[in-house]
């Protein structure tokens, strides 16, 4: 592999140093941040994501919060754990652990939320305050993209960069990101998904490629400008085997690219903390 491999574990250890730091603050002054998750069936990599994001505030002096709701218990039951979390004074942002088995209305819950404790940055709330550009929670995903660019030396400013996906929680809200002015932003974004035909044409344009759309292995090396920088940021489970977009062997191509295991699972869950401490110092002023 000719590429340099972008590891999410420093950008994470990163976030995780300086919210440990405001944690301490804030318990010296009485306040102890909590996060929520929510978790609907029984999909083992579900439980996983959420078992980390459980351990990861332990480490960073967080509370944290759990409802486990059974696949066949109906969205009544789901709504019923939402509202939990809006009411409950010691949770500052809290998660539903996406996706949900069917039957249940994700949309319909994620709207009920107190956009105030949205810790994902998900609620029509807090995406419209990311379009306008305001303050707010940022979707975790892409603002840990957005900082391991940054951390990496990538340049985006002025930059081509190509999204392949346009799903809420990834690749539009990515879009947003890096297409805002900012640090780490003022990209030049083309978002393209599976009905744009000669969908390589665009990619192979990119300075920065980021794969957000969950198939396996779907951009493979001459999907690639020679020297771009590619990101996997979707992901799919084939058993207990974690699959990323982007084969590796785009490694080969590409002058950056995240590694197969431990690319951006790691920054999502320091930037989902990091969002909760920036509720709990909300809830201090």
């Amino acid at each position: 592999m000719s590429a340099i491999l972008m590891p999410g574990a420093p950008v994470a250890d990163a976030v995780l140093s300086e919210a440990r730091a405001r944690v301490e603050e804030m318990k010296a002054a009485g306040v102890t941040p909590g996060l929520g998750t929510i978790l609907v069936g029984d999909d083992d990599a579900s439980a996983g994501y959420v078992r980390r994001k459980h351990e990861t505030c332990e480490q960073v002096g967080i509370a944290s919060f759990h409802h486990e709701i059974p696949a066949d218990a109906g969205q009544e039951a789901l709504l019923a754990a939402v509202d939990d979390f809006n009411d409950n004074p010691e949770v500052d942002g809290y998660i539903i652990q996406h996706p949900v088995p069917d039957g249940f209305d994700f949309n319909a819950a994620l709207s009920r939320m107190d956009p105030g404790k949205d810790a994902d940055g998900l609620h029509p709330t807090n995406l419209g305050k990311l379009v306008l550009q305001e303050p707010g929670p940022v979707p975790c995903t892409p603002a840990g993209i957005q900082a391991m660019l940054l951390h990496y030396g990538v340049e985006v400013a002025g930059r081509n960069v190509v999204v392949v996906g346009r799903g809420p929680t990834l690749g539009r809200p990515m879009a947003l990101l890096l297409s805002n002015r900012g640090q780490g932003a003022d990209a030049a974004v083309t978002v393209v998904h599976s009905r744009v035909p000669n969908l390589a044409d665009y990619t192979r344009r990119a300075d920065v490629l980021i794969g957000a759309v969950g198939v396996p292995n779907f951009i493979k090396p001459d999907m690639v400008k020679p020297g771009a920088a590619v990101v996997s940021g979707g992901i799919t489970w084939e058993g207990r085997t974690l699959l990323p977009d982007v084969d590796e062997s785009v490694g080969e191509v590409a002058g950056w690219i995240t590694p197969r295991l431990g690319g951006v699972g790691p920054t999502t869950v320091a930037l989902l903390l990091k969002n909760t401490v920036d509720a709990a110092e909300r809830r201090m002023s």
